[in-house]
């Protein structure tokens, strides 16, 4: 047990470290290009704190893990949305844009809803993720992207190092070599984990995987209140969420499609009710603000529903 414990703590610090180069390597290039800044930020960096959830997906369906799949990408929303914007809103007040409120979280409610009735394919009467569905979910990511670009946003200066085209493409190289090994090392170790704790896959991803693969935008968000932008804490959370959801299972489903386990609805749904939840928070009140007795009702919800998940097993 031991060695598997240090095999998945290796693959997420090798995700993190990995995604992290890729990032630097990608946003480099693509401004020496002269690519804009704010199509950089909303793209390359959204999908490099995402590239973790992606890679370990791609990989659990090919080595026939679907639970994995399903519970990394849900397990990392509820994650995200309780503990990281939680601990973001204890250590400093967030006071949100308005657009984040009304439309960005409302998109994302939608997604996890869309992925429930995909999942459950009402029509067909199957449980499968087919490739027409996880095209159905991508296309949802392209017209976000195309909404986002559309807004008139101040977007952060992305700092990078003024480095040689080369140098860029190699650490892109190396970023995406790490995450595939980081992957397998994740995925391989929980798998064992599962099986020697006799848990079920499902557990295993909602928790330990997801909260591993979710480490990039804790300590992202964490960074960024530190620096009084909020916009960046918040932006990175509800990005991310709808990324995971048409990102990462759409382009999953597309290579592989992915069997679905009915029981993941329940987990489903209660992504559904914690976004809902948070939109009603944020709501209360005359400003958008998610202040420490709102961040602290999140982080307590985070510890309900992972009793929850012990006592159902």
């Amino acid at each position: 047990m031991f060695l598997e414990l240090a095999g998945l703590i290796a693959g997420f610090v090798l995700l993190i470290k990995a995604a992290d180069i890729l990032i630097d390597g990608s946003a480099t290039l693509a401004i020496k290009f002269h690519i804009s800044e704010i199509a950089v930020g909303l793209t390359i960096v959204s999908f490099g704190t995402s590239a973790p959830e992606l890679i370990v997906n791609i990989i659990s369906a090919f080595k026939g893990h679907p639970e994995i799949c399903y519970g990394n990408v849900i397990g990392s929303n509820i994650f995200n949305l309780l503990i990281v914007l939680g601990i973001a809103g204890l250590i400093s007040p967030l006071l949100l844009q308005k657009d984040t409120v009304r439309k960005e979280i409302p998109i994302s409610l939608a997604g996890a809803f869309i992925l429930l009735v995909l999942s459950n394919s009402f029509w067909t009467g199957g449980r499968i993720l087919s490739r027409l569905d996880g095209m159905i979910l991508f296309s949802g990511l392209l017209l976000f992207i195309y909404y986002v670009l559309k807004l008139p946003r101040n977007v952060p200066e992305i700092k990078h190092q003024d480095m040689s085209a080369l140098k860029s493409i190699l650490l892109i190289a190396g970023g995406i070599t790490g995450l595939f090994i980081g992957g397998e090392f994740v995925v391989r170790n929980s798998v064992s984990l599962a099986l020697q704790f006799g848990v079920s896959e499902k557990f295993i991803s909602l928790t330990i995987v997801a909260i591993g693969t979710s480490l990039p935008e804790l300590v992202t968000s964490i960074i960024a209140v530190r620096k009084k932008s909020s916009d960046i804490a918040v932006g990175n959370v509800v990005g991310s969420n709808i990324f995971n959801i048409f990102g990462v299972i759409g382009i999953t489903a597309i290579l592989k499609p992915i069997s679905y386990n009915t029981e993941m609805d329940v987990d489903l749904l209660i992504l559904m009710l914690v976004t809902m939840i948070l939109y009603l928070l944020l709501k209360a009140g005359k400003h958008y603000l998610l202040n420490r007795l709102k961040s602290a009702i999140l982080v307590i919800l985070y510890g309900v529903y992972i009793y929850y998940l012990l006592f159902r097993g």
